[in-house]
Parts: C-alpha cells; structure tokens; sequence
C-alpha cells in the first residue's frame, strides 16, 4: 500500500498525516511517536511505503479550523484504516463523544451493547492510529481520572482544556456535526 506522509505544525507539537491516494487520512500522530505510528501502520497494512508529500489542503484547513476553535471542523476530515471490526466500531463511537464532553469506557462499552467490554474497548482505544480527529482523548477513567493516551497526557489535558473553552460557547444540546454524520471508517 502506498501512502503519503506530511507534516502539520500544531500547538501541541509537530503531528504527522498520512493519507491515502484518495485523500482519506490514515493515520495521525505526533512527531515524537513516529514509531508508533509506523507500528500502527504495519499492524493495519502489513507492507506500506510512506512518500512525503504536502498535507492535503482539505485536512490542513480542518486542523487550523479546529485549533483556532471551530471544533466541529474535523468532522469534514475523511478517515479510513485497518483494523478489527470491533476496533472500527470503537472508533466510530468516538467520533459520536460530543466535543467537550467525556465518556469512560465503561460507558462506551455500554454504548456499544457490551457492558464487560470495558478492557476490549481500552484497548480499541489505544490502538487508535488517527489522534484528534477519532476523538480517543475524550476518553476518561470510570473516577474522572485521565489516563494513558499515545500523545501523552500534557496533550490529552490541552486538548480537553481547549474543546471545553470553545464548546462553552456552543448549546449543549446542539449535536455537533460528528455526532451527527460521523464519516464511516473504512
């Protein structure tokens, strides 16, 4: 499989993009875990070659949208990946957390028909090969604890911090356009 590799410059650090030919995004992470990212592809695709390319317009405008506030724009972002299907079922409910809301897994679990799949869906969580826009920072300890997320936790605190500044400004119960037409993960 063939895929482009760019990066974006945000305010939490260097994030790596790759995307298909399509344009879909595959894979976003931070620049400082690159070797993850890469595990992640090899999991997903097995044999994957990484041309650098520029970041795709249409995902650049989306990020500095979002950064800037406008928390609905990553929803516009196609994605597509590997992955299980229960994985992809995990991921897909991500995308449906209202930005600046939290679940645990628990609840997620819960969400999907499978309350003891609370691990399963942890797990899911943390195989999640496309940050910020599969929304997996949104995901929060049954005590309210944050826990382990790839970026780090700095990164996971910012990016909360940042949604529930912007989304005070938003109705709490508007659906935001995620939640609404979540783009299927292929």
């Amino acid at each position: 499989m063939r895929l482009t590799l760019s990066t974006y410059h945000s305010p939490l650090g260097d994030i790596l993009l790759v995307t298909d030919n399509d344009g879909a995004l595959r894979a976003l992470d931070f620049a400082d875990y690159e070797q993850r990212l890469r595990r992640l592809l090899r999991l997903h695709y097995g044999t994957y070659q990484l041309d650098p390319a520029p970041a795709r317009a249409t995902i650049v405008a989306a990020l500095d949208a979002y950064f800037a506030g406008d928390l609905d724009a990553l929803a516009s972002i196609r994605v597509a990946t590997g992955g299980t299907p229960f994985q992809r079922e995990v991921w897909a409910a991500l995308r449906r957390i209202p930005v600046g809301r939290t679940t645990t897994y628990g609840e997620l679990a819960a969400e999907l028909g499978r309350s003891g799949a609370s691990r399963a869906v942890g797990l899911a969580n943390g195989s999640n090969p496309i940050a910020i826009v599969v929304p997996c920072h949104r995901v929060i300890g049954r005590d309210g604890a944050l826990t382990g997320y790839a970026g780090g936790l700095q990164r996971k605190r910012w990016l909360l911090e940042h949604e529930r500044q912007y989304s005070a400004r938003l109705s709490v119960d508007r659906p935001t356009a995620a939640r609404q037409d979540a783009p299927v993960l292929l």
